[in-house]
């Protein structure tokens, strides 16, 4: 005989527990006069020990009063004063209801004065042919109006199976839980879900499941120790560390919800997703459908492209598996590291993307600035292509290197092994370096070329529209002349710490030397020239931080750009 509470159950199945537990009036089957074999032990003298095959009168009381279970039928009544008068015992085809509840057992004993019983052997409850428990003890306490449910529990709740070794509920909340591991069966979504401890709330259809929680289907599986799912809108509910891994990424989550039926999450607290391509996005915030194979975040966004060597920041990014494409705006930066050498990089908006031919290209877009140690630039958009290995520059490129600027409408530049080879200005270009005080050597064209060795130039070729200002260096290191040249076609050959080692200018050269005294200011510069160092990034950290100036020249067509130097 159990009569003391042993924790409590889970689920629908405590319902069914409840409403087979709660037996009706013993009186019943109690042995009276009425009986002619307890009249004549009477008669001698002997209190009868039991009454055996007793069938229970069953009132005609309705059987849908509160809380108030009926005997429906036993094959078998024993009643034995000497041990106790506070419970019978039924056996045989066992039989209750309460309401539109019954449940069915080998045996029984029931407590009449608390409304209790403990049944035993093929346990089974059933409710409105839509919930079915079975198991192989129940104890159901009357006063606390609880269901324990023991051994071998299988609940079925329509296409929904639990199975676990215990199984407590309490009526009056309506709460079901399991405390020594438990299994979820959804057929209907082909899912199976185990814990080591479970709650469902029946009225609210809200379920909790804790401690090595794992969850699989044909779609994902998720491991955690802690989260919360709804019955009727399919939505979990995560609450700790968790991993969440399909075919196409892993995730790695402690906050937010995942909508089940839609394969669809939003996350919380830095979540992370892992795309099987190689990609990682991390957020303060993080939207992803997996249907549609595609990932937003917010809040100090980072896209890692460890394949390529990209990391992507910015207040707002986006990635799409199947497209391969990512893109993060708002203070967005890149670091782009395959050549050894970082390239900070930043613009309005950046993106990678992968061409027909399944290359990878970096672009940027509005506002572009970049460092490299080497090599700083600016311009409006900007393309950096894995291929090749050409960083292209459109609209206002300008670019440094040491003491040089080379500024153009479009401007292309090489990497080999980590270091500029070459670069090229397809469209009117303009070549600038500071020689001392207010002086500019100057080169202008309307192709030019450059080649580079060692991080220093060694080559450069102008084709059309040549115009040359230098400002030769006298042997006491001052400054007294202009030269100034034009021509069609020119070539300079330099040699180490920059060296002039060969100039030509051809077919016909038309030029003169002029005392600096002599020129006029405007005698200065070529019409082309722009010094641009204001907005030359010094750090990888200066990328970030913009400017008016910067704004403005951006804005300004090309073809009217005027402004002078600083």
């Amino acid at each position: 005989m159990m009569t003391g509470r042993r924790g409590l159950c889970t689920l629908p199945v405590l319902l069914m527990a409840l409403l087979a537990v709660i037996v009706g009036s013993g009186a019943v089957w109690a042995a009276g006069p009425k009986n002619p074999q307890a009249a004549r032990a009477a008669r001698a003298g002997a209190k009868p020990k039991h009454v055996s095959r007793i069938t229970p009168q069953i009132p005609k009381a309705n059987r849908y009063q509160p809380g108030k279970v009926f005997l429906e039928n036993a094959d078998e009544l024993v009643a034995d004063e000497n041990r106790s008068t506070d419970y019978q015992v039924l056996r045989g085809n066992v039989r209750f209801r309460r309401g539109d509840m019954y449940m069915f057992c080998d045996s029984a004993y029931f407590y009449d004065k608390t409304s209790s019983l403990d049944a035993f052997g093929h346990v089974h409850m059933t409710q409105a042919d839509t919930l079915q428990v079975y198991a192989d003890v129940l104890h159901y306490y009357g006063d606390e109006q609880v269901a324990q449910l023991r051994h071998n529990v299988r609940l079925e709740n329509k296409s929904t199976t639990l199975l676990t070794d215990s199984l407590d509920y309490e009526i009056t909340s309506n709460v079901g839980y399991y405390f020594n591991h438990g299994t979820i069966v959804d057929n209907k979504n082909n899912t199976e879900l185990t814990s080591e401890y479970g709650r469902y709330e029946m009225d609210t259809k809200q379920a909790e499941f804790s401690t090595n929680v794992h969850l699989i289907n044909d779609q994902y599986e998720m491991n955690t120790n802690l989260l919360r799912y709804n019955t009727q809108t399919h939505i979990a509910t995560i609450l700790d560390e968790t991993v969440i891994v399909n075919d196409s990424n892993t995730i790695y989550t402690s906050n937010g919800w995942y909508n089940t039926s839609r394969d669809d999450a939003t996350l919380y607290d830095r979540a992370q997703i892992n795309a099987r391509d190689g990609k990682t996005l991390v957020g303060d915030t993080v939207y992803y459908n997996r249907a549609r194979n595609y990932g937003e975040a917010r809040g100090n966004v980072i896209v890692t492209d460890e394949v390529n060597k990209v990391i992507l920041d910015g207040d707002y990014g986006y990635h799409d598996e199947a497209s391969h494409y990512s893109y993060v705006t708002r203070n967005a930066r890149a670091r782009e590291f395959s050549q050894g050498d970082t390239i900070y990089l930043h613009a309005d908006t950046l993106c990678t993307i992968m061409n027909d031919d399944s290359v990878r290209v970096l672009k940027a877009f509005r506002g572009v600035r970049f460092y490299r140690s080497d090599l700083q630039g600016i311009c409006d958009s900007l393309q950096l292509s894995e291929a090749d290995s050409i960083l292209n520059l459109y609209r206002h490129a300008v670019v440094w290197s040491g003491e040089r600027q080379i500024s153009g409408a479009e401007i292309n530049v090489h990497f080999n092994d980590s270091t500029a080879d070459w670069a090229t200005l397809p469209d009117m270009g303009l070549m600038v370096e500071h020689v001392g005080e207010d002086y500019y050597d100057q080169l202008s064209g309307k192709k030019m070329k450059a080649f580079f060795d060692h991080k220093e130039l060694r080559q450069l070729d102008v084709d059309g529209n040549v115009m040359v200002i230098l400002y030769p260096q006298e042997n006491d290191s001052t400054y007294n002349k202009q030269v100034y040249a034009e021509s069609s076609y020119l070539k300079v050959n330099l040699k180490a710490k920059q060296e002039i080692e060969r100039v030509a200018m051809w077919p016909e050269v038309s030029g003169k030397v002029t005392p600096l005294f002599l020129l006029r200011k405007a005698d200065f510069y070529l019409p082309m020239f722009n010094w641009y160092d204001s907005l030359r990034p010094k750090s990888p950290d200066d990328i970030m931080t913009g400017s008016d100036e910067m704004r403005q020249l951006m804005s300004t067509p090309e073809q009217t750009s005027t402004r002078r130097r600083n």
